[in-house]
Parts: structure tokens; C-alpha cells; sequence
């Protein structure tokens, strides 16, 4: 299995009366769910962030568009009844390696300069994310300079 394969990918498990059943919550979801968080922690969601994020889903995540409707709607959900962002990057901790959370730490940046200037709201969120994700400030600030200077 390639590595994008393992990344987007993967589903939990959950047990119900003694069942395992896969959940509709799976870490595509908390990865998304953290990308909409970021496009609108600065009050204003704009087209050129949507844009971006369904970019992201269909180039990294290898997505049909009717896939990332289906995933954008279902990350919606979660992220409106969620009360923090724990519940999303703790997934993330126990299914994703570093190599995988510093590429989600990538797209993250790529959501934030989509516009070319990084607000005092996105700065604080994306090194929430970091540290939530147990990503070193030196790996946050190396995706951010990749991302920068094109890569990535």
C-alpha cells in the first residue's frame, strides 16, 4: 500500500454491542475537518480557501468530485458538533506516522497562504494544530518554508 493510499485511507474502528463497525468518522474526516477549521478561524471563508481545500482532496487525497462533496458535508457535520479539535488530531495521533502529520501540516499552510498573507488567527491555529499533532516547532516552520518556496 503507497503511502497516499495509507494516508487517506484509513477508517477506525469502533465497538457497538460487542461489534466492530467501521464509523463514518475516519481520519479523512478529522484531516478535512481541521482544513475547514483553518479556512474559517479568521471570520472570512473565502472561494479562493474552498478552492484550495477541494484541490487538496482531489490532487492528495485522490478524490472523485462527488467523494469530496461527500467528505466536505460529512467534515461540516463533525466540525459543527465537535467542541474542540482534540477529537480530530488525537484520531490523526493514533492512525497517522510524523512523515504523514507533517504533510497534513503542509496542505494546512498551503490553506493558509492561499490568499498570501498569514493572519494573527491562522498563526495561532496552525500552531495549535502543531502542537496538538505532536509536531516540533523546527517541522512546523521547515513545512512552512517548503510550502513557500513552492514546494510541496
Amino acid at each position: 500500500m503507497n503511502l497516499m493510499e495509507r494516508f487517506f485511507g484509513k477508517k477506525t474502528k469502533v465497538r457497538s454491542s460487542g461489534e466492530e463497525k467501521t464509523t463514518t468518522h475516519d481520519t479523512r474526516v478529522a484531516t478535512c475537518a481541521l482544513f475547514l477549521e483553518m479556512a474559517g478561524i479568521d471570520g472570512a471563508f473565502s472561494e479562493s480557501e474552498r478552492e484550495r481545500i477541494i484541490s487538496i482532496l482531489r490532487r492528495d487525497f485522490g478524490l472523485s468530485d462527488e467523494s469530496v462533496t461527500e467528505l466536505l458535508e460529512a467534515s461540516n457535520d463533525e466540525l459543527a458538533h465537535s467542541i474542540d479539535l482534540w477529537q480530530f488530531t488525537n484520531l490523526i495521533n493514533q492512525h497517522y506516522l510524523m512523515e504523514e502529520k507533517i504533510r497534513i501540516i503542509e496542505m494546512v499552510w498551503k490553506i493558509v497562504y492561499v490568499d498570501g498573507k498569514l493572519d494573527k488567527h491562522e498563526d495561532y491555529l496552525v500552531h495549535k494544530l502543531a502542537k496538538l499533532l505532536r509536531v516540533t516547532h523546527k517541522q512546523l516552520i521547515d513545512a512552512k518554508v517548503k510550502i513557500l518556496h513552492g514546494g510541496g
